[in-house]
């Protein structure tokens, strides 16, 4: 099934997103998350793609076992750092042999160890480019990213609206924001999109905040701004590990919340692998009943 589809069906559109283990580490250390949280009827997981496309194998083979073996709708993320054109089709015939139809088309990122491997003569740079790619091949819905405040890269406001815009008219059939803290951030960015004539869907990306030292890496790789309630919370628990959790998770409820009261497209959930948490979450919505 389309994942654009799924938006045209129901509103908010509920989706987790989870990581594959590093190689050391059995694949079933992922499936076990996965069992732990099938019941909470995801309308699709997303699994994610190391850099410079490591993990890469790992990442299509969990796409598919999630759709085969549990029924529920995947999403492949794919990123074009570090691969040629003719590696990418390759790619994408691996992806659509697998039964895998839909795929987020992201820029991704080169390995620490080779800053270098993105510019290689005839390698893509931006994720627009890797989108018209996807586009002459048949068979694939097509979801990008997009950043709410800005990604961190851009040194102009406008210079990041001109990608979003290209990206979109590239063929995205539905966007997926990066984590953000505050839901006027979200609010803001959505009536610019309507500015800009987007229409697609957006699903508004929630990463919960479970430990000091992950919010403070969270905002170096993201960007995102800290706003006070969140900076309260770090004063006041950031000794405190398991009342810091407890008040993070409280925090990505009320966020999901006041998002789906005031119509957000769909809720995709940065899960980080972590079970017990996206229950709490999703359990203590007030409005579970809207998103089940």
């Amino acid at each position: 099934m389309f994942i654009k589809s799924l938006y045209q069906k129901k509103k908010p559109v509920l989706s987790f997103e989870i990581f594959p283990p590093k190689p050391e580490y059995p694949l079933e250390t992922v499936f076990q998350t996965i069992e732990d949280i099938r019941d909470l009827n995801p309308d699709f997981i997303s699994v994610t793609y190391g850099a410079g496309g490591s993990n890469r194998n790992r990442t299509i083979e969990i796409a598919s076992r999630i759709k085969k073996n549990y029924g529920i709708e995947t999403l492949a993320h794919l990123t074009c750092v570090g691969h040629s054109p003719a590696e990418l089709d390759q790619i994408v015939n691996q992806i659509k042999s697998e039964g895998i139809e839909n795929i987020l088309a992201l820029r991704g990122d080169p390995p620490r160890d080779q800053p270098e491997i993105s510019f290689r003569p005839g390698n893509y740079c931006y994720a627009v480019e890797l989108i018209r790619h996807l586009r002459r091949h048949s068979g694939f819905c097509v979801g990008a990213a997009a950043y709410a405040e800005g990604h961190v890269d851009c040194k102009r406001w406008q210079d990041d609206w001109d990608f979003l815009r290209a990206k979109v008219e590239a063929g995205v059939d539905f966007l997926v924001t990066q984590l953000y803290f505050d839901n006027r951030v979200f609010y803001n960015f959505k009536e610019n999109l309507l500015r800009m004539g987007v229409t697609v869907p957006v699903s508004s990306g929630i990463m919960p905040v479970l430990n000091p030292n992950q919010i403070k890496r969270m905002i170096y790789l993201s960007g995102a701004s800290l706003p006070a309630k969140l900076l309260h919370l770090l004063d006041k628990y950031g000794d405190q590990p398991g009342e810091f959790e407890k008040a993070g998770i409280d925090y990505a409820i009320n966020q999901i919340n006041d998002l789906i009261e005031n119509g957000a497209e769909g809720i995709h959930l940065y899960t980080m692998n972590r079970a017990e948490q996206t229950r709490i979450i999703i359990k203590n919505l007030k409005t579970m009943g809207k998103i089940g």
